[in-house]
């Protein structure tokens, strides 16, 4: 069996007019990553990612320290995260309450974004959305598909949270509402680790913040 090991990107600038780039808390919490993997001589024969800007420098920032790691690297549109924003947006006037609840406080903006995912699993936002919940599993489906017949013994995939919760709630064979509860619990620059082959995809451990562990870093233990 193959190894994948699935990164969330690091911090991204959530709250500010560009949220898809890396904070520098972000930035930081990758190069503890790699540096944990390197500790571990974790060595990985394929990379892969989404086209998503956080994606890419999560992964040049795990290249640092990791410059062993191959060059090229395969880029899965499948990867990407939903649009939270256009999500929030077909929601209507009837729940602007929502929205701007969501925009002043980033702890309602997770209340808030756990009531719109179930209204989009659910169908209520299908006409008013780019993408319905149905088409964003297909796409996860096939990223996984993807992955489990390409190659390579030790797989790195630095993707995002829904795509993470989505690919688990898939694997475990769960409800809709299994994909947002694990989205939900996803911290930056944490990892998922599977096992897999071309029929075959398992897991193995969710989430996992090992090198955020210490005292002097569990500040830096983010879920935005």
């Amino acid at each position: 069996m193959a190894e994948l090991y699935l990164v969330r990107h690091g911090q991204a600038s959530l709250g500010s007019e560009h949220y898809d780039r890396l904070s520098q808390k972000g930035e930081q919490q990758c190069v503890w990553l790699a540096e944990h993997f390197a500790q571990n001589d974790l060595q990985f024969d394929r990379v892969v990612t989404g086209t998503l800007q956080r994606h890419a420098q999560t992964l040049d920032a795990i290249r640092r320290t990791l410059p062993d790691l191959p060059v090229e690297c395969e880029i899965l549109p499948g990867l990407d995260e939903y649009d939270f924003h256009a999500l929030f947006r077909a929601t209507g006037a009837e729940h602007r309450h929502l929205v701007e609840s969501a925009a002043s406080d980033p702890r309602e903006f997770f209340k808030a974004l756990r009531q719109v995912l179930q209204w989009w699993a659910e169908g209520e936002l299908d006409d008013r959305v780019p993408e319905t919940w149905s088409a964003f599993q297909q796409r996860v489906a096939a990223a996984r598909s993807a992955i489990q017949q390409g190659g390579g013994q030790r797989v790195l995939a630095v993707t995002s949270g829904g795509v993470i919760g989505a690919l688990m709630q898939q694997a475990l064979q769960a409800p809709a509402s299994t994909a947002i509860a694990l989205n939900m619990q996803i911290r930056n620059s944490s990892v998922t680790h599977c096992f897999f082959n071309r029929e075959t995809f398992q897991l193995s451990s969710f989430n996992v913040v090992a090198h955020l562990d210490s005292l002097q870093r569990h500040a830096f233990q983010t879920y935005g």
